[in-house]
C-alpha cells in the first residue's frame, strides 16, 4: 500500500493582470506559508510567469510555478509557441498538458499532446496530463473509455521512470466552470479506473505511487469531500484559484484529506 501526498493546482487560465497576478501571487503564498502534507502549484499566463514566479521566492513559498502550455520543439520558426526552455528559463518547474480548452477550444489532438507530455517529461520538468469526457460522451456511457483513450495516448511514449513526475487531472469536461461537480462517488469511480488503466500500462506500483487530481468546479464547501475519497489525490482548481480566500482553504482541505492507495 503506498501513500500519496494530495497535490492542488490553480490554473489561471487567460485572466488577471500584472498587478492583480502578483497580488494574487502573494495572498496564496502567504495563505499557504504554514500549510503541510499538500503540494500546491499555480499556472499564471505566459506574460506572468516572472513576476509571479519572482513573488513566490520572495516569500520563500513551497508553491510551485507552473505553465498552462508549451511547444514540444526546442527552438525554431514557431511563431507564437514557447518552448521548454524558455519555461525553465522563467523558473517553471510543471506544464499542463492536455486540458480540455487545450483539446476542444484550441484543437489539439492526440498525437500532438502526446509529444507534449513526452517532451516535458524527457526535460526533467514535471507533467500534469489533463484527461476528461466532454457531455455526450458521458450521457453516453462512454467515460471510461475516453478516458482510457486520452491516457494511453498520452502516456504512449512516457517511461515507467518519467512516470514519477507525472500527474493526471481528471476533468470531466462538463463540470469546468459550470457549476456542476461529479459526485465524488461519480468522481472516485472514474480515477478509480484511471489507476486502474496506470497499472495496465506501468505495473500496480507506478499506479498506487501516480497522484489523480479531480478538476471540476470544485470549490472550498465541497473540496474535503472530493479529497477525502481513496484514489483522488487533489484538484486541478480553475475559477476558485482566482481568489486566495477560495483556493487556500481547497489546499488546505486536500491537506486534511485522507489519502492512501
Amino acid at each position: 500500500m503506498s501513500e500519496r501526498k494530495p497535490y492542488v493546482g490553480g490554473n489561471w487560465k487567460m485572466n488577471t493582470d500584472l498587478a492583480g497576478a502578483s497580488e494574487l501571487a502573494r495572498s496564496v503564498a502567504d495563505g499557504l506559508a504554514t500549510a503541510e502534507g499538500v503540494e500546491a502549484a499555480v499556472f499564471p499566463p505566459f506574460p506572468y510567469l516572472i513576476p509571479v514566479g519572482g513573488m513566490l521566492r520572495d516569500r520563500h513559498s513551497n508553491v510551485k510555478l507552473g505553465a498552462q502550455d508549451l511547444y514540444p520543439e526546442p527552438d525554431g520558426a514557431f511563431t507564437g509557441e514557447v518552448s521548454i526552455a524558455m519555461l525553465q528559463d522563467c523558473g517553471v518547474k510543471t506544464v499542463l498538458v492536455g486540458h480540455s480548452e487545450r483539446r476542444h477550444v484550441i484543437g489539439e489532438d492526440e498525437a500532438l499532446l502526446a509529444r507534449k507530455t513526452s517532451a516535458v517529461l524527457e526535460s526533467g520538468l514535471e507533467c500534469v496530463l489533463c484527461i476528461g469526457e466532454k457531455l455526450e460522451e458521458r450521457e453516453a456511457g462512454q467515460t471510461n473509455a475516453v478516458n482510457e483513450r486520452q491516457l494511453r495516448s498520452g502516456l504512449g511514449q512516457v517511461t515507467v521512470e518519467q512516470m514519477a513526475r507525472l500527474t493526471v487531472a481528471y476533468e470531466p469536461v462538463w463540470a469546468i466552470g459550470t457549476g456542476k461537480t461529479a459526485t465524488p462517488d461519480d468522481a472516485q469511480t472514474a480515477h478509480a479506473h484511471i489507476r486502474g488503466v496506470l497499472a495496465d500500462l506501468f505495473g500496480d506500483g507506478v499506479a498506487q505511487a501516480v497522484r489523480i487530481q479531480y478538476g471540476g468546479s470544485v470549490k472550498p464547501h465541497n473540496a474535503h469531500e472530493l479529497f477525502s475519497m481513496p484514489d483522488i489525490d487533489g484538484g486541478l482548481i480553475g475559477g476558485a484559484a482566482l481568489k486566495a480566500a477560495d483556493f487556500v482553504p481547497i489546499v488546505k482541505a486536500a491537506a486534511g484529506a485522507p489519502v492512501s492507495g
